[in-house]
């Protein structure tokens, strides 16, 4: 029986969330969710703002139009989160090559995150999938009425094929899990975000240089918004060349932004409140099932009293492709243990490291120590007796939003 490694370090719960936070919390657990869920804070009052967000709505194959309500969803729910490099107007000068030549409208789906709220006790589990995965996706609908064939795929090429529906439907027919709801948003509306409170604090373990990205940052606490931000969520050579190592960057940025959107400085503020919402409506592609202030409320309420430890951030399991070493596909047998653990309802223990390719590292806060890595032997699949949670197979990595983590920056 292999034995379990406690890799990621432990820390005290934080204080409790602002009361307000049952409006914004769910938003508060990834970047761009969050925006979807203040939405439902303005709907009522903004009505200027959310025509044009209802108005650019997806419809998603084989779903109704208006979703039951969430207490008669059995297993939770699950959101599907799309971040899509698209060369807008004022954002190309820095994606440089990528916005020039015939390739420039394309639009790639290089953020792809699965957002799972549990049934009730509620529990967050927020699943990055690589930009480099190659799998079989099905067949599925596009936007202009036409049908994509599917067949193998890398997974940020099919939402240039079929669009947010089409991404959705890939992502459900690999998990096995029914996604109800989905959301698009651009870098440039990351960065907006980002901007609207005041710009979010990361921590670097060892200075950052990236020439791709023009990245040249020392060790320590960096307060990055605007420009910075993109260019923090868009390095890979920054963290090793890696996409792996990558995720794991964009997991301390929204971990972090969790807490700073859930702090005194952003809620007690009521402009900073209603500047984030009205940048979220404006940046923010929903699905027709996002549409409805009352669904916004409610997932929101459903995430409201969730401690930090509860909200984790894995990585989707991989394995070097058989066809290119260049890219990853599925470790399905890894992956099953984690989808059957959130169907079933059950807490999940990250037991592998807190990042992939030592993208992140663990840090300790002031006055605290690394949890001993001595832990009794606990099968892969089965439940921690010390914890009632399933443990996850080493192959996935992962934190949670309680976890204090540095980017582990590489000079190139």
């Amino acid at each position: 029986m292999p034995r379990r490694r406690r890799t990621v370090a432990q820390h005290a719960r934080l204080r409790s969330p602002h009361p307000f936070t049952q409006l914004v919390k769910l938003l508060a657990v990834a970047a761009t969710v969050v925006l979807v869920a203040v939405a439902g804070v303005t709907a009522y009052t903004a009505v200027d703002l959310t025509s044009d967000y209802v108005a650019e709505a997806v419809v998603v194959e084989n779903q109704p139009a208006i979703p039951p309500d969430l207490g008669q969803l059995e297993g939770g729910v699950n959101m599907m989160v799309v971040g899509i490099d698209a060369c807008e107007e004022h954002l190309k000068a820095l994606f440089g090559e990528r916005c020039e030549g015939p390739d420039a409208e394309g639009q790639l789906n290089d953020v792809n995150i699965l957002l799972h709220i549990s049934d009730a006790p509620r529990r967050v589990t927020v699943v990055s999938f690589p930009r480099d995965l190659l799998f079989e996706a099905p067949a599925c609908d596009t936007p202009d009425g036409g049908r994509w064939g599917g067949g193998p795929v890398q997974i940020n090429e099919i939402y240039s094929y079929g669009g947010l529906s089409c991404v959705m439907t890939a992502v459900s027919d690999m998990s096995g899990q029914q996604v109800q709801f989905g959301a698009m948003v651009t870098f440039g509306g990351v960065i907006e975000i980002t901007n609207a409170i005041g710009g979010v604090e990361i921590c670097l373990a060892s200075p950052m240089r990236d020439e791709n990205t023009a990245i040249d940052w020392p060790a320590g606490p960096r307060t990055i918004q605007g420009y910075e931000a993109l260019q923090f969520l868009r390095t890979r050579y920054g963290v090793g060349g890696s996409d792996l190592a990558r995720i794991s960057n964009q997991q301390q940025y929204m971990s972090r932004l969790a807490r700073k959107l859930v702090s005194e400085e952003v809620l007690s503020n009521p402009a900073t409140v209603f500047r984030l919402a009205s940048t979220g409506l404006r940046n923010v592609t929903p699905t027709q099932s996002l549409t409805n202030p009352l669904t916004l409320v409610q997932i929101a309420s459903a995430v409201k009293d969730v401690p930090f430890e509860d909200i984790v951030f894995v990585q989707y399991p991989t394995v070097t492709a058989s066809s290119d070493a260049n890219r990853v596909e599925p470790n399905y047998a890894a992956a099953q243990v984690l989808w059957e653990a959130l169907s079933a309802n059950q807490g999940i223990e990250v037991t592998g490291a807190v990042g992939a390719n030592d993208g992140v590292v663990a840090e300790p806060a002031p006055g605290e120590t690394a949890a001993p890595t001595d832990a009794p032997e606990v099968e892969p699949g089965t439940v921690d007796p010390t914890t009632g949670s399933v443990a996850l197979p080493e192959s996935i990595t992962g934190s949670s939003a309680a976890q204090q983590t540095c980017s582990n920056g590489v000079v190139n």
